[in-house]
Protein backbone atom coordinates (compact mmCIF):
# COMPACT_ATOMS: atom_id res chain seq x y z
CA UNK A 1 0.00 0.00 0.00
CA UNK A 2 1.56 3.63 -0.88
CA UNK A 3 1.31 6.14 0.95
CA UNK A 4 1.37 9.77 0.51
CA UNK A 5 1.00 13.46 2.72
CA UNK A 6 0.11 16.36 1.14
CA UNK A 7 0.17 19.51 3.06
CA UNK A 8 -1.23 22.60 1.64
CA UNK A 9 -0.05 25.94 3.90
CA UNK A 10 -1.50 29.05 3.71
CA UNK A 11 -1.27 32.30 5.90
CA UNK A 12 -3.62 30.84 8.37
CA UNK A 13 -4.19 27.36 8.23
CA UNK A 14 -2.29 23.96 7.41
CA UNK A 15 -4.60 21.46 6.06
CA UNK A 16 -2.80 17.95 5.92
CA UNK A 17 -4.68 15.12 3.63
CA UNK A 18 -3.15 11.69 3.72
CA UNK A 19 -3.72 9.51 0.91
CA UNK A 20 -3.48 5.73 1.00
CA UNK A 21 -3.50 4.20 -2.74
CA UNK A 22 -4.00 7.73 -3.36
CA UNK A 23 -7.36 7.43 -1.74
CA UNK A 24 -8.26 10.13 0.84
CA UNK A 25 -8.51 9.04 4.41
CA UNK A 26 -7.57 11.79 6.60
CA UNK A 27 -8.10 15.32 6.31
CA UNK A 28 -6.88 17.60 9.39
CA UNK A 29 -7.01 21.59 9.50
CA UNK A 30 -4.64 23.48 11.86
CA UNK A 31 -4.95 27.07 12.74
CA UNK A 32 -1.51 28.73 12.82
CA UNK A 33 -1.98 30.15 15.83
CA UNK A 34 -3.64 27.00 17.50
CA UNK A 35 -3.85 26.86 21.09
CA UNK A 36 -5.10 23.86 23.51
CA UNK A 37 -3.92 21.22 21.23
CA UNK A 38 -4.11 17.65 22.37
CA UNK A 39 -1.11 17.33 24.48
CA UNK A 40 -0.04 20.38 25.41
CA UNK A 41 1.24 20.79 29.21
CA UNK A 42 -0.18 24.02 31.10
CA UNK A 43 0.73 25.10 34.64
CA UNK A 44 -2.92 26.27 35.34
CA UNK A 45 -4.91 27.00 38.37
CA UNK A 46 -7.50 25.23 40.14
CA UNK A 47 -10.85 27.87 39.66
CA UNK A 48 -13.42 26.11 41.44
CA UNK A 49 -14.17 23.11 43.34
CA UNK A 50 -17.31 20.41 42.33
CA UNK A 51 -17.61 17.87 45.44
CA UNK A 52 -20.66 16.47 43.35
CA UNK A 53 -19.18 16.04 40.23
CA UNK A 54 -15.66 14.76 41.93
CA UNK A 55 -14.44 17.13 39.50
CA UNK A 56 -12.72 20.88 39.46
CA UNK A 57 -12.81 23.26 36.79
CA UNK A 58 -9.31 24.43 36.01
CA UNK A 59 -8.28 27.84 34.52
CA UNK A 60 -6.04 27.38 31.24
CA UNK A 61 -6.47 30.67 29.95
CA UNK A 62 -9.40 29.49 27.51
CA UNK A 63 -12.75 31.71 27.53
CA UNK A 64 -14.39 28.56 29.04
CA UNK A 65 -12.83 26.74 32.36
CA UNK A 66 -11.49 23.50 32.00
CA UNK A 67 -12.51 20.38 33.21
CA UNK A 68 -10.53 17.62 35.46
CA UNK A 69 -12.14 14.91 37.21
CA UNK A 70 -10.81 12.98 39.94
CA UNK A 71 -10.02 9.87 37.83
CA UNK A 72 -7.78 11.81 35.99
CA UNK A 73 -5.32 13.02 38.23
CA UNK A 74 -3.39 9.78 37.91
CA UNK A 75 -2.34 7.73 40.69
CA UNK A 76 1.14 9.67 41.26
CA UNK A 77 -0.42 13.15 41.44
CA UNK A 78 0.71 13.91 45.09
CA UNK A 79 4.55 13.41 43.56
CA UNK A 80 4.10 15.37 40.67
CA UNK A 81 2.24 18.32 42.81
CA UNK A 82 5.50 18.27 45.26
CA UNK A 83 7.10 18.52 42.51
CA UNK A 84 5.94 21.44 40.70
CA UNK A 85 5.94 22.71 44.30
CA UNK A 86 9.77 22.31 44.31
CA UNK A 87 10.06 24.12 41.00
CA UNK A 88 8.01 27.25 41.73
CA UNK A 89 9.77 27.70 45.45
CA UNK A 90 13.63 27.28 43.89
CA UNK A 91 12.98 29.53 40.61
CA UNK A 92 13.19 26.16 38.27
CA UNK A 93 16.25 24.40 40.49
CA UNK A 94 13.67 21.94 41.90
CA UNK A 95 15.03 18.16 42.49
CA UNK A 96 15.61 15.93 39.72
CA UNK A 97 12.98 13.52 39.19
CA UNK A 98 14.99 11.05 39.77
CA UNK A 99 15.97 12.11 43.31
CA UNK A 100 12.37 12.74 44.32
CA UNK A 101 10.87 10.85 46.78
CA UNK A 102 7.79 9.39 45.29
CA UNK A 103 4.81 9.87 47.21
CA UNK A 104 1.89 6.91 48.46
CA UNK A 105 -0.58 6.80 45.59
CA UNK A 106 -3.87 8.49 45.81
CA UNK A 107 -6.92 6.48 46.87
CA UNK A 108 -8.70 5.64 43.44
CA UNK A 109 -12.48 5.92 45.62
CA UNK A 110 -10.96 8.97 47.03
CA UNK A 111 -12.46 12.75 46.47
CA UNK A 112 -11.72 15.94 44.75
CA UNK A 113 -11.40 17.79 47.79
CA UNK A 114 -8.65 15.35 49.55
CA UNK A 115 -6.39 16.77 46.78
CA UNK A 116 -7.21 20.10 45.38
CA UNK A 117 -8.29 23.33 46.70
CA UNK A 118 -9.72 26.49 45.01
CA UNK A 119 -6.70 29.41 43.96
CA UNK A 120 -3.90 25.87 43.80
CA UNK A 121 -1.52 25.64 40.99
CA UNK A 122 -1.60 22.45 39.16
CA UNK A 123 0.40 20.96 36.37
CA UNK A 124 -2.10 19.79 33.56
CA UNK A 125 -2.34 18.02 29.86
CA UNK A 126 -4.83 18.44 27.82
CA UNK A 127 -6.96 15.42 26.70
CA UNK A 128 -9.35 16.97 24.71
CA UNK A 129 -9.49 20.09 22.64
CA UNK A 130 -12.49 21.99 22.87
CA UNK A 131 -15.67 20.89 21.17
CA UNK A 132 -18.65 22.54 20.87
CA UNK A 133 -19.37 24.85 24.24
CA UNK A 134 -17.24 23.22 26.49
CA UNK A 135 -13.51 23.68 27.62
CA UNK A 136 -10.80 21.13 27.47
CA UNK A 137 -10.90 18.23 28.93
CA UNK A 138 -7.67 17.39 30.88
CA UNK A 139 -5.29 15.41 32.83
CA UNK A 140 -2.44 15.27 34.98
CA UNK A 141 -1.46 11.64 33.92
CA UNK A 142 1.59 13.68 32.24
CA UNK A 143 2.91 12.14 29.16
CA UNK A 144 5.09 13.32 26.74
CA UNK A 145 4.94 11.24 23.38
CA UNK A 146 7.77 10.82 21.14
CA UNK A 147 8.61 8.72 17.93
CA UNK A 148 9.17 5.17 19.54
CA UNK A 149 8.64 6.22 23.53
CA UNK A 150 5.98 8.00 25.39
CA UNK A 151 7.96 9.14 28.30
CA UNK A 152 5.75 9.01 31.69
CA UNK A 153 7.08 10.94 34.76
CA UNK A 154 6.70 9.37 38.31
CA UNK A 155 5.08 6.31 36.70
CA UNK A 156 8.52 3.71 37.23
CA UNK A 157 7.62 1.16 35.03
CA UNK A 158 7.79 0.18 31.44
CA UNK A 159 4.82 -1.24 29.08
CA UNK A 160 5.15 -2.69 25.67
CA UNK A 161 2.22 -1.76 23.04
CA UNK A 162 -0.26 -4.68 22.92
CA UNK A 163 0.38 -4.38 18.51
CA UNK A 164 4.05 -6.16 18.68
CA UNK A 165 2.95 -9.76 18.77
CA UNK A 166 6.13 -11.77 18.90
CA UNK A 167 6.70 -12.43 22.61
CA UNK A 168 11.01 -11.97 22.29
CA UNK A 169 10.03 -9.09 21.05
CA UNK A 170 8.40 -7.60 23.61
CA UNK A 171 10.43 -9.41 26.15
CA UNK A 172 13.34 -7.68 24.51
CA UNK A 173 12.55 -4.51 24.41
CA UNK A 174 11.16 -4.08 28.62
CA UNK A 175 14.86 -5.63 29.02
CA UNK A 176 16.59 -2.84 27.05
CA UNK A 177 14.18 -0.06 28.00
CA UNK A 178 14.54 -0.98 31.84
CA UNK A 179 18.30 -0.63 31.38
CA UNK A 180 18.18 2.84 30.13
CA UNK A 181 15.49 4.63 32.07
CA UNK A 182 16.29 7.04 34.76
CA UNK A 183 14.58 6.07 37.97
CA UNK A 184 11.20 7.34 38.57
CA UNK A 185 10.30 7.54 34.97
CA UNK A 186 7.64 5.39 33.06
CA UNK A 187 7.79 4.47 29.29
CA UNK A 188 5.44 3.56 27.19
CA UNK A 189 7.35 1.42 23.71
CA UNK A 190 5.47 2.31 20.83
CA UNK A 191 4.50 -0.37 17.62
CA UNK A 192 7.22 1.19 15.69
CA UNK A 193 10.00 0.76 18.21
CA UNK A 194 9.85 -3.32 17.08
CA UNK A 195 13.41 -4.56 16.34
CA UNK A 196 14.61 -1.05 17.26
CA UNK A 197 17.94 -1.23 18.42
CA UNK A 198 19.46 0.35 21.98
CA UNK A 199 21.13 3.66 20.47
CA UNK A 200 17.49 4.59 18.94
CA UNK A 201 15.73 4.33 21.61
CA UNK A 202 18.19 5.50 24.50
CA UNK A 203 18.99 8.69 22.33
CA UNK A 204 15.09 9.61 22.16
CA UNK A 205 14.54 8.35 25.89
CA UNK A 206 17.29 11.05 26.77
CA UNK A 207 15.24 13.19 25.06
CA UNK A 208 12.27 13.33 26.04
CA UNK A 209 13.70 13.20 29.60
CA UNK A 210 15.71 16.78 28.58
CA UNK A 211 12.34 18.45 26.74
CA UNK A 212 10.51 17.58 30.88
CA UNK A 213 13.40 18.92 32.89
CA UNK A 214 14.08 21.66 30.70
CA UNK A 215 10.58 22.99 30.71
CA UNK A 216 11.19 23.37 34.82
CA UNK A 217 14.25 25.33 34.62
CA UNK A 218 12.30 29.06 34.53
CA UNK A 219 9.29 27.98 35.90
CA UNK A 220 7.86 30.43 38.10
CA UNK A 221 4.35 31.85 39.65
CA UNK A 222 4.13 34.36 37.65
CA UNK A 223 1.96 34.44 34.22
CA UNK A 224 -0.33 31.78 35.44
CA UNK A 225 -2.14 29.82 33.47
CA UNK A 226 0.65 29.59 30.65
CA UNK A 227 1.80 26.86 28.42
CA UNK A 228 4.71 24.62 29.67
CA UNK A 229 5.18 22.08 27.19
CA UNK A 230 3.80 22.65 23.66
CA UNK A 231 2.56 19.28 22.28
CA UNK A 232 4.05 18.82 18.18
CA UNK A 233 2.54 20.84 15.78
CA UNK A 234 -0.39 18.69 14.02
CA UNK A 235 1.50 18.17 10.86
CA UNK A 236 4.55 16.81 12.50
CA UNK A 237 2.51 14.54 14.99
CA UNK A 238 0.80 13.47 12.05
CA UNK A 239 4.20 12.41 11.05
CA UNK A 240 5.31 10.80 14.14
CA UNK A 241 2.33 8.37 14.54
CA UNK A 242 1.60 7.90 10.87
CA UNK A 243 5.49 7.53 9.08
CA UNK A 244 5.80 4.28 8.15
CA UNK A 245 7.67 1.84 5.59
CA UNK A 246 4.90 2.25 3.47
CA UNK A 247 5.15 6.11 3.22
CA UNK A 248 6.51 6.95 -0.72
CA UNK A 249 6.06 10.67 -0.84
CA UNK A 250 5.07 13.86 1.77
CA UNK A 251 4.55 17.09 -0.68
CA UNK A 252 4.12 21.32 0.98
CA UNK A 253 3.93 23.63 -0.57
CA UNK A 254 5.63 26.02 1.23
CA UNK A 255 9.45 26.56 1.79
CA UNK A 256 9.30 27.22 5.83
CA UNK A 257 7.31 24.20 6.46
CA UNK A 258 9.29 22.17 3.77
CA UNK A 259 12.42 22.76 6.16
CA UNK A 260 10.74 21.85 9.01
CA UNK A 261 9.67 18.73 8.03
CA UNK A 262 12.61 17.52 6.29
CA UNK A 263 14.54 17.95 9.73
CA UNK A 264 11.97 16.56 11.66
CA UNK A 265 12.56 13.28 9.76
CA UNK A 266 15.81 13.91 9.46
CA UNK A 267 15.86 13.01 12.92
CA UNK A 268 12.59 10.60 13.51
CA UNK A 269 13.52 8.59 10.42
CA UNK A 270 16.88 10.19 8.65
CA UNK A 271 16.25 7.08 5.88
CA UNK A 272 13.08 8.45 5.01
CA UNK A 273 14.90 12.24 4.29
CA UNK A 274 14.44 12.10 0.68
CA UNK A 275 10.07 11.66 0.52
CA UNK A 276 9.47 15.28 1.86
CA UNK A 277 9.19 16.95 -1.82
CA UNK A 278 8.86 20.71 -2.05
CA UNK A 279 5.94 21.45 -4.89
CA UNK A 280 6.36 24.33 -6.46
CA UNK A 281 3.48 23.64 -9.29
CA UNK A 282 1.38 26.19 -11.00
CA UNK A 283 -2.19 24.78 -9.87
CA UNK A 284 -3.08 25.03 -6.06
CA UNK A 285 -1.38 21.76 -4.23
CA UNK A 286 -5.13 20.03 -3.84
CA UNK A 287 -6.00 20.50 -7.26
CA UNK A 288 -3.05 18.91 -8.16
CA UNK A 289 -3.36 16.03 -6.56
CA UNK A 290 -6.87 15.48 -6.76
CA UNK A 291 -7.68 16.28 -3.08
CA UNK A 292 -10.32 18.37 -3.29
CA UNK A 293 -12.33 16.45 -5.76
CA UNK A 294 -12.20 13.98 -3.09
CA UNK A 295 -13.23 16.14 -0.36
CA UNK A 296 -16.10 17.85 -2.72
CA UNK A 297 -17.29 13.87 -3.15
CA UNK A 298 -16.13 12.81 0.56
CA UNK A 299 -18.85 15.25 2.83
CA UNK A 300 -21.92 16.44 2.57
CA UNK A 301 -25.27 14.55 3.77
CA UNK A 302 -25.25 11.70 0.88
CA UNK A 303 -21.91 9.80 0.28
CA UNK A 304 -22.43 7.58 -2.75
CA UNK A 305 -19.90 4.27 -2.65
CA UNK A 306 -20.28 1.55 -5.29
CA UNK A 307 -22.89 0.98 -8.09
CA UNK A 308 -25.54 3.07 -6.86
CA UNK A 309 -25.38 2.61 -3.02
CA UNK A 310 -24.83 5.27 -0.55
CA UNK A 311 -24.65 6.46 3.01
CA UNK A 312 -26.67 8.90 4.67
CA UNK A 313 -25.36 10.78 7.60
CA UNK A 314 -26.70 12.84 9.90
CA UNK A 315 -25.29 14.22 13.14
CA UNK A 316 -26.95 15.49 16.52
CA UNK A 317 -25.24 16.81 19.57
CA UNK A 318 -25.22 12.92 21.43
CA UNK A 319 -24.50 10.70 18.58
CA UNK A 320 -24.00 10.11 14.68
CA UNK A 321 -26.70 7.65 12.46
CA UNK A 322 -25.59 6.68 9.43
CA UNK A 323 -27.78 4.67 6.78
CA UNK A 324 -27.03 2.74 4.37
CA UNK A 325 -28.99 2.34 1.13
CA UNK A 326 -28.61 -0.11 -1.81
CA UNK A 327 -30.27 2.77 -4.10
CA UNK A 328 -31.40 1.70 -7.53
CA UNK A 329 -28.44 -1.33 -7.74
CA UNK A 330 -30.06 -4.66 -8.74
CA UNK A 331 -28.58 -7.69 -10.88
CA UNK A 332 -30.83 -11.12 -11.98
CA UNK A 333 -29.90 -13.80 -10.42
CA UNK A 334 -29.03 -12.73 -7.12
CA UNK A 335 -31.37 -12.88 -4.27
CA UNK A 336 -32.13 -10.15 -1.96
CA UNK A 337 -30.08 -11.51 1.13
CA UNK A 338 -26.66 -11.86 -1.22
CA UNK A 339 -27.31 -8.40 -2.62
CA UNK A 340 -27.26 -6.61 0.99
CA UNK A 341 -24.45 -8.95 2.02
CA UNK A 342 -22.46 -7.47 -1.01
CA UNK A 343 -23.63 -3.91 -0.07
CA UNK A 344 -22.62 -4.29 3.36
CA UNK A 345 -19.85 -5.36 3.05
CA UNK A 346 -18.82 -2.49 0.59
CA UNK A 347 -20.51 -0.17 3.35
CA UNK A 348 -18.07 -1.32 6.39
CA UNK A 349 -15.53 -0.27 3.82
CA UNK A 350 -17.17 3.58 3.30
CA UNK A 351 -18.08 3.92 6.74
CA UNK A 352 -14.94 3.35 8.44
CA UNK A 353 -13.33 5.93 6.06
CA UNK A 354 -15.87 8.31 6.74
CA UNK A 355 -15.19 8.13 10.51
CA UNK A 356 -11.11 8.82 10.20
CA UNK A 357 -11.78 11.10 7.68
CA UNK A 358 -14.29 13.36 9.36
CA UNK A 359 -12.82 12.34 13.04
CA UNK A 360 -16.07 11.74 14.41
CA UNK A 361 -16.19 10.55 17.60
CA UNK A 362 -18.55 9.64 20.41
CA UNK A 363 -21.43 7.20 19.64
CA UNK A 364 -22.21 6.08 16.25
CA UNK A 365 -25.22 4.02 15.17
CA UNK A 366 -24.42 2.42 11.75
CA UNK A 367 -28.28 1.21 9.86
CA UNK A 368 -27.45 -1.49 7.47
CA UNK A 369 -29.80 -3.17 5.27
CA UNK A 370 -31.05 -6.23 6.79
CA UNK A 371 -29.75 -9.44 6.65
CA UNK A 372 -31.79 -12.01 8.27
CA UNK A 373 -28.69 -14.98 7.95
CA UNK A 374 -26.55 -14.65 11.28
CA UNK A 375 -23.46 -16.01 8.81
CA UNK A 376 -24.04 -12.88 7.11
CA UNK A 377 -24.20 -10.29 9.94
CA UNK A 378 -20.91 -12.17 11.28
CA UNK A 379 -18.89 -11.11 7.82
CA UNK A 380 -20.09 -7.89 8.15
CA UNK A 381 -19.02 -7.21 11.58
CA UNK A 382 -16.01 -8.98 10.86
CA UNK A 383 -15.80 -6.55 7.73
CA UNK A 384 -16.35 -3.54 10.28
CA UNK A 385 -13.14 -4.44 13.02
CA UNK A 386 -11.31 -5.24 9.43
CA UNK A 387 -12.01 -2.31 7.87
CA UNK A 388 -11.19 0.04 11.00
CA UNK A 389 -7.96 -2.19 12.32
CA UNK A 390 -6.07 1.10 10.40
CA UNK A 391 -7.86 3.63 12.75
CA UNK A 392 -5.49 4.87 14.98
CA UNK A 393 -8.19 6.57 17.35
CA UNK A 394 -9.51 4.23 20.07
CA UNK A 395 -12.84 2.40 19.05
CA UNK A 396 -15.19 -0.32 20.33
CA UNK A 397 -17.58 -2.21 17.85
CA UNK A 398 -20.11 -4.41 18.63
CA UNK A 399 -21.84 -7.14 16.59
CA UNK A 400 -24.95 -6.34 14.74
CA UNK A 401 -28.34 -6.46 16.35
CA UNK A 402 -31.35 -8.41 14.91
CA UNK A 403 -32.45 -4.87 13.58
CA UNK A 404 -29.23 -4.83 11.57
CA UNK A 405 -28.30 -1.65 13.79
CA UNK A 406 -24.38 -1.73 14.66
CA UNK A 407 -22.99 0.22 17.64
CA UNK A 408 -19.65 1.67 17.63
CA UNK A 409 -17.76 4.08 20.36
CA UNK A 410 -14.82 6.42 18.95
CA UNK A 411 -12.57 8.18 21.00
CA UNK A 412 -13.59 11.97 20.17
CA UNK A 413 -10.49 14.04 21.26
CA UNK A 414 -11.10 16.62 18.76
CA UNK A 415 -13.86 18.40 17.29
CA UNK A 416 -15.44 16.75 14.35
CA UNK A 417 -14.21 18.51 10.52
CA UNK A 418 -17.00 19.27 9.10
CA UNK A 419 -16.76 20.53 5.48
CA UNK A 420 -19.76 22.68 4.45
CA UNK A 421 -20.02 21.45 0.45
CA UNK A 422 -23.29 22.84 -1.10
CA UNK A 423 -22.11 26.51 -1.99
CA UNK A 424 -24.02 29.88 -2.47
CA UNK A 425 -23.48 30.30 -6.00
CA UNK A 426 -20.74 33.17 -6.33
CA UNK A 427 -22.08 34.56 -9.69
CA UNK A 428 -25.72 35.62 -8.00
CA UNK A 429 -25.71 35.24 -4.42
CA UNK A 430 -28.22 32.59 -4.11
CA UNK A 431 -30.97 34.93 -5.55
CA UNK A 432 -31.17 32.94 -8.94
CA UNK A 433 -30.21 35.93 -11.53
CA UNK A 434 -26.71 37.16 -12.27
CA UNK A 435 -25.35 39.95 -14.67
CA UNK A 436 -25.08 39.16 -18.19
CA UNK A 437 -22.01 37.20 -18.89
CA UNK A 438 -20.72 39.32 -21.94
CA UNK A 439 -20.35 42.34 -18.98
CA UNK A 440 -18.27 39.44 -16.41
CA UNK A 441 -14.27 40.27 -17.81
CA UNK A 442 -15.39 43.75 -17.32
CA UNK A 443 -16.32 43.83 -14.04
CA UNK A 444 -13.10 41.80 -13.22
CA UNK A 445 -10.97 44.62 -14.57
CA UNK A 446 -12.94 46.98 -12.52
CA UNK A 447 -11.93 45.48 -9.71
CA UNK A 448 -8.59 45.70 -10.43
CA UNK A 449 -8.71 49.08 -11.61
CA UNK A 450 -10.27 49.66 -8.16
CA UNK A 451 -7.63 47.44 -6.61
CA UNK A 452 -4.56 49.02 -8.25
CA UNK A 453 -5.24 52.65 -8.23
CA UNK A 454 -7.37 53.20 -5.50
CA UNK A 455 -6.56 50.37 -2.87
CA UNK A 456 -2.65 50.85 -4.00
CA UNK A 457 -2.02 46.95 -4.25
CA UNK A 458 1.52 46.46 -5.66
CA UNK A 459 1.11 43.03 -6.70
CA UNK A 460 -2.00 41.14 -7.62
CA UNK A 461 -3.22 37.45 -8.39
CA UNK A 462 -6.57 36.88 -9.88
CA UNK A 463 -7.74 32.99 -9.40
CA UNK A 464 -10.42 32.06 -11.52
CA UNK A 465 -12.40 29.07 -12.66
CA UNK A 466 -10.30 26.81 -15.59
CA UNK A 467 -12.52 28.05 -18.71
CA UNK A 468 -12.26 31.94 -17.92
CA UNK A 469 -8.22 31.69 -17.11
CA UNK A 470 -7.96 30.33 -20.57
CA UNK A 471 -10.45 32.55 -22.01
CA UNK A 472 -8.33 35.46 -20.40
CA UNK A 473 -4.68 34.21 -21.62
CA UNK A 474 -5.53 33.13 -24.86
CA UNK A 475 -3.87 34.87 -28.08
CA UNK A 476 -0.87 37.14 -28.25
CA UNK A 477 -2.64 40.31 -27.32
CA UNK A 478 -4.94 38.26 -24.72
CA UNK A 479 -6.80 40.22 -21.75
CA UNK A 480 -4.23 39.81 -19.25
CA UNK A 481 -1.15 41.51 -21.87
CA UNK A 482 -3.94 43.96 -22.17
CA UNK A 483 -4.39 44.29 -18.50
CA UNK A 484 -0.88 44.71 -18.29
CA UNK A 485 -0.34 47.67 -20.64
CA UNK A 486 -3.17 49.71 -19.09
CA UNK A 487 -2.26 49.54 -15.70
CA UNK A 488 0.92 49.07 -15.15
CA UNK A 489 1.12 46.13 -13.62
CA UNK A 490 1.60 41.85 -14.26
CA UNK A 491 -1.60 40.59 -13.27
CA UNK A 492 -1.11 37.00 -12.11
CA UNK A 493 -3.69 34.82 -13.63
CA UNK A 494 -4.12 30.96 -11.81
CA UNK A 495 -7.10 28.25 -12.75
CA UNK A 496 -8.37 26.72 -9.83
CA UNK A 497 -10.95 23.46 -11.07
CA UNK A 498 -13.11 23.87 -8.00
CA UNK A 499 -14.15 26.87 -8.56
CA UNK A 500 -17.58 28.05 -9.92
CA UNK A 501 -17.92 28.97 -13.36
CA UNK A 502 -18.38 32.53 -12.90
CA UNK A 503 -16.55 32.84 -9.61
CA UNK A 504 -13.20 35.15 -9.16
CA UNK A 505 -10.94 35.87 -6.28
CA UNK A 506 -8.02 38.36 -5.80
CA UNK A 507 -5.35 37.51 -3.48
CA UNK A 508 -2.48 40.26 -2.58
CA UNK A 509 1.77 39.32 -2.43
CA UNK A 510 1.01 37.34 0.82
CA UNK A 511 -1.35 34.93 -0.62
CA UNK A 512 -4.44 36.88 1.37
CA UNK A 513 -7.74 37.00 0.12
CA UNK A 514 -8.95 39.99 -0.87
CA UNK A 515 -12.08 40.81 0.61
CA UNK A 516 -14.64 43.47 -1.19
Amino acid sequence: MSTELVIDVTPSEIAIALLENKQLVELNKEKRNLQFAVGDIYLAKVKRIMPGLNAAFIDVGYSKDAFLHYLDLGHQFRTLNKFVKSSLARKGKATSVPKIKIEPDIDKNGKITDVLKSGQLVLVQIAKEPISTKGPRLSSEISIAGRNLVLIPFANKVSISQKIESPEEKKRLKKLVESIKPKNYGVIVRTVAESKKVAVLDSELRSLVEKWEIAFEKITHGNVPRLVISELNRTSAVLRDVLNGSFNNIFVNEDTVYRELKDYINTIAPEKGKIVKHFEGDLPIFDHYGVDKQIKSSFGKTISFKSGAYLIIEHTEALHVIDVNSGNRSKLGENQESNALEVNLAAADAVARQLRLRDMGGIIVVDFIDMHNADNRQRVYDKMKEAMSSDRTKHNILPLSKFGLMQITRQRVRPELNIEIMEKCPTCKGSGEITPSVLFVDDIENYISFLINEANYKKLTLKVHPYIAGYIKQGLFSKKFKWFLKFKKKINIESVSSYQLLEFHFFDENGEIITD
